[in-house]
């Protein structure tokens, strides 16, 4: 079976909950869309706020509160919203990548050993029952290893910086305006077996796979790979032992693309609604072929090279421009000429915004301001919503 490149992007656009609002709890919805970006503390909510209906910021405040929901290192060595039930898998299948990413040279500069970190993380989880600082985990470090494992305290923040990740730790939420702030709080995840090592976890990985196709297929083997960051050859594997769970359909290139039976791919003629889109959106960066949402032309506009990913203006189910609130309101910048009755879709969805943000934080985003200098100068539209 093929499917087209407009398809694809219908498909995501369903399992995303951008064709419509759903009235579903933050619980469900989560489920629904799989994963959350979350190193901006406001990102959930506005990705939320996107896709259910009668949504507000108190009901996500209060799924991070009873841990239904949890943010945690996780995919792409990022910090992710997710669902609890999901967490325990995802982290198991992350487990490699976070090895070979937190305990490496700057961990090693500690004086420390990845067997150090095996032996010293479930000490650190009993520590962290409790909500503890970033101070209060590193001063608990530098107590517990002592002075023959590293002979100045500034080293003991290459072992902090490895262990945060590694060690599965939830972020515990640290109050106003979206939940958590700018120093973080951690708290220990509490499920259960502490994975250790490097070695994979093949039924984790593949109970990721699965979560994966439900919120973002159909999907490649590289798209697999981008999402969780997995080498290719894990992400092939996994889908291959997978069997007849998953079904193969041709790419609008002639690329494999795997999926759920039975899985919604709208027709290609499905509307798509004007959206504000949060900065981050999982959309954005969950697929090897950006192009999928993304034009390409637009790509380095909206995803800069430190990795900073603004938040856009969605139209017609594609990346149309940036979007950013002012005093005087939300100024939308498309990147091409939009028709009118387009606009007035972004207007109404700004006005909604905009008395969303109020009762938060009405500036949102504005330390990334200085990306609008960078912007084309010629060949865009600005507009003030």
């Amino acid at each position: 079976m093929m499917i087209t490149a407009r398809e694809l992007n219908r498909a995501t656009l369903s399992r995303q909950l951008l064709l419509e609002r759903e009235p579903l709890t933050v619980q469900d919805g989560m489920r629904r869309v799989v994963a959350l970006q979350a190193q901006q503390p406001a990102s959930p909510y506005l990705a939320l706020w996107n896709r259910l209906t009668d949504f507000t910021a108190a009901d996500l405040d209060a799924a991070f509160t009873d841990r239904s929901l949890v943010k945690a290192t996780l995919m792409r060595i990022t910090l992710h919203a997710v669902h609890a039930e999901d967490y325990t898998a995802f982290r198991a299948a992350m487990q490699p990548t976070l090895y070979a990413s937190r305990l490496g040279s700057r961990f090693a500069a500690s004086g420390l050993t990845p067997a150090d970190a095996d032996a010293v993380v479930p000490e650190l989880l009993d520590f962290a029952a409790l909500p503890r600082t970033s101070a209060q985990m590193q001063e608990w470090l530098e107590e517990r290893l002592g002075a023959e494992k590293a002979s100045k305290a500034e080293k003991y923040e290459g072992a902090w910086w490895g262990l945060k990740a590694y060690a599965p730790l939830h972020h515990a939420p640290t109050g106003a305006p979206w939940s958590f702030g700018l120093r973080p709080s951690f708290v220990a995840a509490g499920n259960g077996t502490v994975p250790t090592g490097r070695a994979a976890d093949p039924r984790a990985l593949r109970s990721l796979v699965l979560r994966y196709l439900a919120g973002f297929g159909p999907a490649s083997v590289a798209d697999v790979a981008q999402f969780s960051m997995v080498q290719r050859t894990a992400a092939r594997a996994a889908l291959l032992a997978l069997g007849d769970t998953v079904e193969q359909l041709q790419g609008p290139d002639g690329e494999v693309l795997f999926d759920l039976p039975g899985a919604c791919r709208p027709p290609a003629e499905t509307p798509a609604p004007a959206r504000l889109m949060a900065m981050w959106d999982s959309i954005l960066l969950a697929y090897s072929d950006r192009g999928r949402v993304i034009p390409p032309a637009y790509r380095p506009w909206v995803i800069r090279r430190n990795g900073d990913v603004l938040p856009t203006l969605l139209v017609d189910g594609h990346v149309a421009g940036v979007w950013r609130p002012l005093p005087d309101g939300i100024e939308a910048t498309a990147f091409h000429p939009l028709p009118a009755a387009t606009w007035d879709a972004l207007a109404e969805e700004a006005r909604s915004l905009a008395v969303f943000l109020g009762d938060r934080e009405a500036a949102v985003y504005s330390r990334y301001h200085h990306w609008w200098t960078k912007l084309p100068e010629t060949e865009v539209e600005v507009r003030m919503l």
